[in-house]
């Protein structure tokens, strides 16, 4: 059976870096966010976000890994922010030490995550980031276990809820 997505729509970047500061601020250490879409889709623009909410403290500092394949950000948990677009496939991630990396005192974000998806855990967040015009996004969240589901539900059982079915 599939899990069933959540989605939430965005207006611009500013919005898309708030609902990644959210995701941010749920992590609890030990989840991998892999985040699947098109170039400019707004991916690192999550994942700034994500910086912020988890107490990162210069989002200029964030940047994609396309060239250096892993970022590492500081926070209340150690963020590895990946890029797999240049790797040749899982064996790549795992070479870069992506096992060593999921621990209870980080969080691991993954971009282009459709390319390594046979070496990440089932127990991941999928964020897939569809563009909707020139400035909207629509992400659509799915949980694969018990610890993404929890993230996934505080992100979506706030009042109002953040995503919608």
């Amino acid at each position: 059976m599939t899990p069933a997505a959540q989605s939430v729509d965005t207006q611009g970047e500013e919005q898309t870096r708030q609902f990644g500061r959210l995701v941010g601020q749920a992590l609890q250490g030990g989840e991998v966010v892999a985040l699947i879409g098109p170039l400019g889709a707004g991916k690192t623009q999550l994942v700034k976000g994500v910086a912020w909410g988890n107490g990162h403290d210069d989002a200029s500092l964030v940047t994609s890994p396309t060239f250096t394949l892993v970022n590492e950000y500081p926070g209340q948990l150690h963020l590895y922010h990946l890029d797999a677009y240049r790797l040749g496939g899982g064996e790549e991630l795992l070479d870069l030490g992506f096992a060593e990396m999921v621990t209870p005192e980080s969080a691991v974000l993954i971009e282009w995550a459709d390319r390594a998806t046979a070496v990440l855990p089932a127990d991941r967040l999928t964020i897939g980031l569809q563009v909707t015009s020139d400035t909207a996004r629509r992400l659509s969240l799915t949980a694969g276990g018990p610890s993404s589901q929890r993230l996934l539900d505080e992100l979506t059982t706030g009042d109002p809820p953040l995503a919608r079915q």
